[in-house]
């Protein structure tokens, strides 16, 4: 379905192939008024440090008037399908209208009849391999999978992710999220199979799984989720994390501890993320007008903030839509040359392989 998204999707500027479209659409008059009317969007999984979501919602609220009430910002993807599961009855709070997830749940939410489809005014801007073509799910932005170093605590960082075995990283090596629900730690575990695989993605869940075992066996893995308070810390020194992240997240410390992200030699596993709507959404409306601010030019551009390549990124690009400052943050485009996008099956593949089989293989429980 989507097998070409390396070829659509290469990193840097020229990310995907350029869009004719100039999305300058807004949504209508009668959309706002109807969301203003329901008064409240409901989200899940939304950090304020990831991918500058603080910065978004805030600037969602302060152009609509709409209180924003968030869940569990720190729920991974499949946290996410479970709490729309659990609150299909349920027009409460604890029931969400969005979600953001990992690629490979946005066909089988819609598989299970648990979104919505819907088609924002920059719809056309959007590449084709990287949405649902009758609007249950579209990608909103991808990053690649890279280590966040402590420089205080580690002087030699690792380079690729074969370093990471060496006994210097004794007690240091920590996912961002537990792989038995969290997109980004399957991925990371993903990532580090395709690399001990030479690049086979077939073999990539499985190998994931026995390198992560043979980390926890040498002491190297650490059973935390790894993120910017256990980082400075000092106690997950080493997280393997998407790139956006892991720079939000040592910027966010202004110097302590210092620290350096590397993007690995092997194992470059870049992910996309989906945006869609509740199928049982309480606030609908409210729903698609969160889905045209996150796709308008504002939207888009408060993701690349957060350091986070938008899906629309091209388009930006094409129009001189993105200010200089931002494109000098982001990593050197050289990092992301050997990237790979992993298909929708070898995703859905590797993900079935790591949630499945982690306790029996690695036996770590994340927390």
């Amino acid at each position: 379905m989507i097998s070409n998204l390396s070829r659509l999707l290469s990193l840097s500027t020229a990310m995907i192939v350029a869009s004719t479209a100039i999305a300058a659409a807004e949504p209508s008059a009668e959309l706002i008024a109807a969301a203003k009317k329901e008064g409240t969007l409901t989200t899940i999984a939304l950090p304020h440090d990831w991918c500058g979501y603080g910065d978004v919602i805030a600037g969602f609220k302060a152009k609509y008037g709409l209180e924003v009430n968030e869940l569990n910002p720190d729920a991974g993807s499949g946290d996410e399908i479970e709490a729309i599961k659990a609150n299909k009855g349920n027009t409460g709070p604890q029931a969400p209208d969005v979600i953001d997830v990992g690629l490979s749940f946005g066909p089988s939410a819609k598989k299970d009849g648990l979104i919505q489809p819907y088609k924002v005014s920059t719809w056309d801007s959007i590449p084709d391999s990287a949405k649902d073509s009758e609007g249950y799910w579209y990608g909103d932005y991808y990053g690649v999978l890279s280590f966040l170093v402590n420089k205080d605590l580690v002087k030699e960082s690792p380079a690729d992710w074969a370093d990471l075995k060496k006994s210097d990283y004794a007690n240091t090596v920590a996912l961002a999220g537990d792989p038995r629900t969290a997109n980004q730690a399957v991925q990371g575990v993903y990532a580090a199979g395709l690399s001990v695989s030479g690049g086979d993605a077939a073999k990539a869940g499985e190998e994931g799984l026995k390198f992560f075992a043979e980390l926890n066996k040498a002491g190297n893995f650490v059973p935390v989720v790894g993120k910017a308070a256990p980082f400075a810390q000092g106690s997950t020194p080493i997280i393997v994390a998407w790139d956006y992240n892991a720079l939000s997240w040592g910027e966010s410390l202004k110097g302590n501890p210092p620290f350096e992200v590397v993007v690995p030699k092997t194992g470059v596993v870049a992910g996309v993320y989906v945006q869609a709507i509740s199928a049982f959404a309480p606030h609908p409306n409210a729903a698609k007008l969160w889905m045209e601010y996150l796709y308008s030019d504002e939207g888009q551009l408060g993701w690349l903030k957060g350091y986070c390549h938008p899906i629309r990124f091209n388009d930006l690009a094409k129009n001189n839509k993105i200010p200089k400052d931002l494109l000098d943050k982001l990593p050197p485009a050289a990092a992301y040359e050997k990237a790979v996008f992993p298909t929708l099956e070898e995703q859905a593949a590797g993900k079935e392989a790591i949630t499945k089989n982690w306790d029996s293989v690695v036996g770590a429980a994340v927390k």
